[in-house]
């Protein structure tokens, strides 16, 4: 390891190349911290403090958010939105690629036709920071009336409201340029960069938490068998993640000989790998934003509901049986992220396409007539593969709720337990890990998992490996 971490730094470009993800993320770092100007920020912190505590939805949903966007809601800084509305307009057109003809006919054009949904998608990023933050200061500014959230004389001026949100959306779109240049410049997915650097820097919070939690015979405190449990949990919670992240269904394909002359071409046997996760975070991301309607409603309803009516306690019941962690709530968290699961399938995953290019190419599967019997047996082990997909994901998302509820641990340390930030720490790292063994095997250099310079040692295999 060491060794691979010395050959890391003896290849000038390589070097260059992490020195420049590094200096990004830094600067990242950086803007982090930069206030929103009119907004109490100790006030505002207070808030959802005191929020979190009472287990309030609007808390909940800036403290998700937050997970995956690498901004932070609760701080209220240029970089507040985050890359999320980045992630979501990408997300939109990915999903409107695959039901538009005329988006899909746009995007198989080759670099140019992706280069015009890139610029259609930056367009959209910038409208959904003008509505996101539209959202964000509305809402701070109606629950700070009487709190100070937002200064009463910046909250009336409507050249605040312009500044604040040209500042929210000049955050995110400096963002999505910063990844950009991280996946020219440097090395690794920019975007994907940016989301861990905001997940990891929840991590020294969420040790500083044990630590202070860290005392043997208090009730109500972490013992010498709950820190062994946390830890353990956790090694075992990442190790199990990058199983099922590379974790593949191989079906073996066969090429069909052919006679040119005297040659014989082809006949060479290999293997079509399925993703068993082919969903990722994707279905996590899906179930959690609608699971915080619930919460929002039912909420809100409890509220405006007359005390002592029947209606109120109905809606009592739900906005309790709704909470985080609550039974009935993680029981629909599993369902939906299942059915998330098959719906990513069924939007990303065509066997009929892929039947058609198997024949295309002269391949076919042994046993199975190329064609219409192909493409069902794809689907028919895709839809058993994504069973198994499907729970593993449920089991990573519901775990850190499930412990922070029944064991009282703060969601801060849970977080690392589990869920969409845990998975997405642990593909961003795979992949950061596998382009840089790639360029130093490349240059016949050892890698991380190799032997001695010009050794060929096991290597850290990929989804596409």
């Amino acid at each position: 390891m060491f060794q691979a971490l010395a050959n890391v730094f003896r290849i000038p470009e390589l070097r260059r190349k992490i020195l420049f993800t590094l200096g990004m993320l830094l600067v990242y770092r950086i803007g982090y911290w930069i206030p929103l100007p009119g907004v109490n920020q100790e006030q505002l912190a207070s808030y959802f403090d005191l929020a979190k505590s009472q287990g309030n939805a609007a808390s909940r949903a800036a403290e998700y958010v937050a997970i995956f966007s690498g901004g932070s809601f609760s701080q209220s800084t240029i970089f507040g939105l985050g890359i999320m509305p980045y992630i979501s307009a990408s997300i939109i057109f990915q999903l409107l690629s695959s039901v538009s003809p005329a988006l899909k006919k746009i995007q198989d054009d080759g670099p140019s036709g992706r280069q015009k949904i890139m610029e259609w998608t930056r367009y959209v990023t910038v409208g959904l920071c003008i509505v996101q933050g539209i959202a964000w200061l509305s809402f701070i500014t109606n629950a700070g009336k009487g709190g100070g959230l937002v200064y009463a004389q910046w909250a009336s001026n409507p050249l605040w409201w312009v500044m604040s949100i040209s500042a929210l959306t000049a955050g995110t779109v400096f963002l999505m340029w910063l990844g950009e240049q991280i996946d020219k410049y440097g090395i690794g997915n920019g975007v994907s960069m940016i989301i861990m650097a905001g997940i990891l820097a929840g991590m020294p919070q969420a040790i500083i938490w044990v630590i202070n939690n860290y005392q043997p015979g208090e009730p109500g405190k972490i013992g010498p068998m709950g820190l062994l449990m946390i830890v353990g949990a956790f090694i075992a919670v990442v190790a199990g993640s990058v199983i099922m992240t590379v974790a593949q269904r191989r079906i073996p394909i066969q090429q069909a000989k052919h006679t040119r002359g005297r040659q014989v071409f082809g006949g060479q046997r290999s293997y079509l790998p399925l993703r068993v996760n082919h969903g990722g975070v994707m279905p996590i991301i899906f179930a959690s934003s609608l699971m915080i309607f619930p919460s929002v409603l039912f909420s809100a309803l409890d509220g405006a509901a007359t005390e002592g009516s029947t209606w109120k306690a109905i809606v009592s019941w739900l906005s309790t049986a709704f909470g985080f962690g609550e039974f009935p709530y993680v029981l629909l968290y599993i369902v939906m992220v299942y059915f998330f699961s098959y719906f990513w399938i069924t939007v990303q995953f065509n066997p009929e396409e892929m039947s058609k290019q198997l024949r295309d190419h002269g391949s076919f599967i042994p046993g199975l007539r190329p064609g219409p019997r192909t493409a069902e047996y794809l689907e028919s082990v895709m839809e058993r593969v994504t069973y198994v997909g499907a729970a593993f994901l449920a089991v990573i998302a519901v775990l850190p709720m499930v412990v922070n509820h029944s064991l009282n641990i703060d969601f801060s340390v849970t977080q690392f337990l589990g869920g969409t930030g845990l998975l997405i720490v642990v593909s961003v790292i795979m992949d950061f890990v596998q382009r840089i063994e790639a360029n130093l095997l490349m240059r016949n250099y050892a890698g991380f998992l190799g032997g001695s310079d010009g050794e060929r040692g096991p290597r850290l295999r990929g989804p596409r490996s």
